[in-house]
């Protein structure tokens, strides 16, 4: 039995020196917005997890009316709904990803980001793949106002 997750997170940018994507810290003029550590592509990712395996979502199991989650590292997080899926009988077959930003450039960084998180899945590197698109100077993505991210996810039955 096979179930394909979708997950989606976009937040706002401020001026900065750094943006956290996939786990890695990437050096840039701004930065993301949130209650957590603000890793968008990892906040898309958990969502996709957890709506493929039908036990929740994001918000659910770290409210951001909680104090606990303020500052957050989204890798703590990705990590708890992965072992909520395994428990529950689900194995990750694999991710496909997308970046939404019009800076910086994805491509320099996307080893490392998809082995991070193929690190944090117990999962080999070529099980998650990692594209970027711009906002093409249009809308909030464009102007460098937002980032955003999707996953899809297919996952299993492994019991």
């Amino acid at each position: 039995m096979f179930r394909i997750g979708l997950g989606h997170d976009t937040h706002r940018l401020i001026p900065g020196n750094a943006l956290i994507i996939g786990g890695i810290q990437i050096e840039h003029d701004r930065q993301a917005v949130g209650h957590s550590d603000a890793d968008v592509l990892l906040h898309a990712i958990t969502d996709a997890l957890l709506g493929a395996s039908a036990l929740g979502d994001i918000g659910e199991m770290f409210p951001d009316s909680d104090p606990a989650n303020q500052g957050r590292d989204s890798a703590e997080m990705l990590r708890a709904a992965y072992q909520r899926i395994l428990a529950a009988g689900w194995n990750i077959v694999n991710l496909d990803c997308v970046i939404f930003a019009q800076r910086p450039k994805i491509l320099p960084h996307r080893l490392r980001i998809r082995q991070r998180i193929a690190a944090l899945l117990d999962r080999g590197v070529d099980t998650v793949w990692l594209k970027a698109k711009t906002g093409e100077g249009i809308g909030p993505i464009g102007e460098e106002q937002a980032i955003a991210a999707e996953c899809i996810v297919l996952i299993e039955r492994s019991h």
